[in-house]
């Protein structure tokens, strides 16, 4: 179907996904079979793509295979990762494998197995904006050459843009700062650079870092940096109850705090979801080993607790780091040749929403109000609804970006969509009670002491 046959159907949609990132695929693959449901997902690109300048050779995924698509809400599907096995012949290879984490090619591939074969799923469709029609009360969808689709729902799944510090706004894509969502497309280049830096440490920088490390030979001169704001470099929290925070238990208990208690506590939870993996920091610290055997030097810097103030062009080439250490306030400067921006995602501000004004509710910071649902604020005359994937960490916190989450929330948005349920979800998914407990039930015995007036006095 193409984009004018989209676009010329009388019928308007149930819901219409912009974007296709694994979490609008996840909720694809759900409303696939859903009779009653009309639906169709749009992605500007050509094909599915995920992160292609970090497929870095040997990277993993930090969640395990039964986050795909779909198997944490219905395993049954034939949208799984182990069905995308049985298709490729792989079962029985997988199970000799014993692997519980998917490397990120495999990942990606399975990926574009399910994007290619869902009949809802449509590239290379470009959406420019979204507008309220109040006399047909349902959501026009912008496409090429002034046509549109009518739909009653929307979800953005647009997925998250680079963070770059201030330091290197001004420099990025002049050749000497890149962001590491381009890292494979630029490292040919650095092995010409005798200094290489690369700044942030979550799982995307300490995998740069130990590429680097393990193809850079040594040489007299060369040098490696490593630089981070964090404290230490600290591995992921990755034990069984510190990941009972990625529940839909505590999405719900995230989700009823004050804005304010929120906003402080997302940034101190940067070891649930910026961290490297301990696998990751173990193969770091195995390739430094061996690369100073006999003493040999290491040409590598460290330095945790560091935040680069300001970038700027060097007389001699490359770039002056000035760089200040957070705990004892110090200032130093370092020279570089090349730095990689390992700083992270943030969610884009959908400026496709902007024909909609202030129909759209934002909170005091100019953030987008989301319900429990993942469902954005609307102005009382707008009766359709606007749903958001990965937009939310400020309403529903560290889980939103997690590929573990993913199924539940494109299961939760589709149940609202339907207004029934589609998919049944569990009532409770972790041991941990988040927030005060509910008071405890009586005792018999307590109960008839009560009711007899002879319980005994409290103090």
């Amino acid at each position: 179907m193409d984009t004018t046959e989209v676009a010329s159907s009388a019928a308007p949609y149930d819901l219409v996904g912009v974007g296709l990132g694994p979490f609008n695929l996840s909720l694809a693959a759900l409303a696939d079979g859903v009779a009653e449901l009309r639906t169709l997902f749009l992605d500007a690109k050509a094909e599915f793509s995920w992160h292609p300048g970090l497929m870095v050779e040997g990277a993993t995924m930090q969640v395990p295979f039964l986050a795909d698509l779909v198997s944490l809400v219905d395993p049954t599907s034939r949208w799984t990762f182990l069905a995308y096995l049985h298709e490729h012949d792989r079962l029985f290879p997988f199970y000799f494998a014993e692997r519980s984490h998917l490397s990120r090619r495999e990942y990606e591939h399975y990926c574009r197995w399910a994007a290619g074969r869902l009949p809802n799923c449509r590239f290379s469709s470009p959406v420019h904006a979204v507008t309220w029609d109040a006399d047909s009360r349902l959501f026009r969808i912008g496409l090429p050459d002034g046509e549109s689709v009518a739909t009653r729902n929307i979800v953005l799944g647009i997925g998250t843009e680079p963070v770059v510090p201030a330091a290197f706004a001004e420099l990025q894509g002049a050749g000497v700062a890149h962001h590491a969502e381009d890292y494979l497309s630029v490292r040919d280049t650095l092995a010409d650079s005798t200094d290489v830096t690369v700044v942030g440490s979550g799982q995307s920088g300490a995998e740069v870092f130990l590429d680097l490390l393990r193809s850079r030979g040594q040489a007299p001169g060369r040098q490696l940096r490593w630089i981070t704001r964090s404290r230490a470099i600290a591995p992921m929290e990755y034990s069984k109850m510190g990941l009972e925070h990625f529940t839909p238990d505590y999405t719900r208990y995230f989700h009823a705090l004050p804005a304010r208690t929120k906003d402080a506590l997302v940034p101190a939870q940067w070891q649930l979801y910026k961290a490297a993996s301990a696998e990751t920091l173990a193969d770091i610290h195995s390739a430094l080993y061996d690369r100073t055997l006999g003493a040999a030097p290491a040409d590598v810097e460290i330095l945790p607790g560091t935040e680069v103030e300001a970038a700027r062009r060097a007389s001699s080439g490359g770039l002056e780091l000035h760089c200040r250490h957070l705990q004892t306030g110090i200032g130093y400067t370092r020279r570089t040749d090349s730095v990689i921006l390992a700083t992270g995602h943030a969610a884009r501000r959908p400026a496709l929403l902007d024909p909609l004004g202030e129909l759209v509710l934002r909170d005091d910071q100019g953030r987008l109000v989301v319900d429990l649902e993942h469902r954005i604020g609307l102005d009382a005359e707008v009766t359709g609804g606007i749903y958001v994937q990965n937009a939310e960490l400020h309403t529903h916190g560290v889980g939103t970006p997690d590929l573990g989450l993913g199924a539940h929330r494109a299961a939760t948005i589709l149940n609202a969509v339907a207004d029934r349920t589609v998919h049944r979800l569990p009532g409770r998914t972790a041991w941990t009670t988040f927030g005060v407990p509910r008071p405890s039930a009586p005792s018999a015995e307590s109960a008839s002491e009560a009711a007899s007036g002879s319980a005994p006095a409290t103090v």
